[in-house]
């Protein structure tokens, strides 16, 4: 009886993990799902985006997205249709909402219809920063600093992340919009220029139609 009984357990067994495997999945994506994150390298791969431009065209334009953490570049298509050229991921100031005053840690946002513009293009490879937190005098804005017109605000603009780049995306800047080191090169030598328009969205602001309709136009 003891032996019938072994045999019948060592056959159900396998029955038994299978069953077991299958109901602890069931709601779980399946390995070959496309996981879409906030990092240069899906976001191609997701939405096809173009090959980079031997220079900038000098009629594109950015949206910094605070919810999506996101820098996307916007141009005009052979059919003369907005397409998205490039997007990456970025870091916002430390503290939530729209910039008020000098050291609130917030990145101001632009007034609807009316984008910031980049001012001017600086070599910022030596320029260093004293971030209060032990660190010292340390480099901090990677290669390029692409200063920017925020109205009733100065200081502001897009750079890199030297020994910060662990922050990217997320929120961690007294202000400005953080890139990778690597990403701040390829947005300057191939998108930037002056008088670039830029557009920050506020926090809970969802993409314009537009924006939809541009990344699926590839």
């Amino acid at each position: 009886m003891l032996d019938r009984l072994i045999i019948l357990v060592t056959l159900l067994l396998p029955i038994c993990a299978t069953a077991c495997s299958h109901s602890t999945s069931d709601n779980q994506p399946a390995a070959t799902d496309t996981v879409t994150r906030n990092d240069s390298a899906a976001t191609a791969t997701v939405m096809n985006l173009p090959p980079l431009p031997d220079k900038p065209s000098g009629t594109a334009f950015i949206v910094i997205s605070k919810r999506d953490m996101t820098l996307s570049v916007y141009d005009r298509g052979e059919g003369g249709d907005t397409v998205i050229v490039a997007q990456f991921p970025c870091c916002m100031g430390k503290n939530k909402g729209n910039k008020v005053k000098r050291g609130d840690m917030r990145t101001p946002e632009s007034p609807d219809g009316k984008p910031f513009k980049i001012t001017m293009i600086q070599d910022a490879s030596t320029w260093k920063h004293d971030f209060g937190d032990g660190r010292g005098n340390i480099k901090a804005y990677g290669h390029w600093f692409l200063r920017l017109e925020t109205p009733g605000h100065k200081g502001i603009g897009i750079h890199g992340s030297t020994n910060n780049e662990h922050t990217v995306p997320g929120r961690a800047s007294e202000g400005c919009i953080r890139l990778l080191d690597k990403d701040i090169i390829t947005l300057k030598e191939h998108f930037a220029y002056v008088g670039m328009p830029v557009t920050v969205q506020h926090e809970t602001q969802a993409p314009f139609p537009w924006e939809l309709r541009a990344r699926h136009r590839q």
